[in-house]
């Protein structure tokens, strides 16, 4: 394993950090299959973070559906995008993470992959039609259309 200047291991790029934009992606119009957007996920490594972010309405129901399938909910009564974004700078900052991956439509991400990526971190971003971000594709090191149910 590389090691860097000040000691740090080179990250393991194969580690993934999958976050979930929760009102955007879990919708009734949308309607993706988390658990096929998973397994697509894990085709570029092993998932070591997984966590949605959904907002002060989401259900009991969706809740628990959510945790069943696997995933950390993090509930917040301000705007999910930021709570997600400083999420994904702190899995930057991860050294056991090499991967940043966000299921997302929403352009708002751009800064927060440029980041990651500036600091040596592989990015995958995950979206679907209609409303996936074209620059948001452009930014992303893999870029994965998910499909709707």
């Amino acid at each position: 394993m590389f090691e860097g200047i000040f000691g740090t291991k080179k990250p393991e790029m194969k580690n993934i950090a999958l976050l979930i934009d929760g009102p955007n992606v879990i919708r009734k119009d949308v309607r993706l299959d988390l658990q096929q957007v998973r397994m697509e996920v894990e085709k570029h490594g092993a998932i070591k973070v997984a966590k949605i972010f959904l907002d002060q309405y989401a259900s009991d129901k969706l809740i628990e559906a959510m945790t069943n399938q696997g995933y950390e909910t993090i509930i917040t009564t301000g705007d999910v995008d930021v709570t997600m974004a400083v999420e994904a700078m702190v899995q930057a900052y991860n050294p056991a993470i090499g991967t940043i991956a966000l299921l997302t439509r929403d352009i708002d991400f751009c800064p927060v992959l440029v980041k990651a990526k500036a600091m040596g971190k592989r990015t995958i971003v995950i979206g679907n039609e209609p409303g996936f971000s074209v620059a948001l594709r452009n930014t992303a090191d893999i870029v994965i259309v998910a499909e709707h149910r």
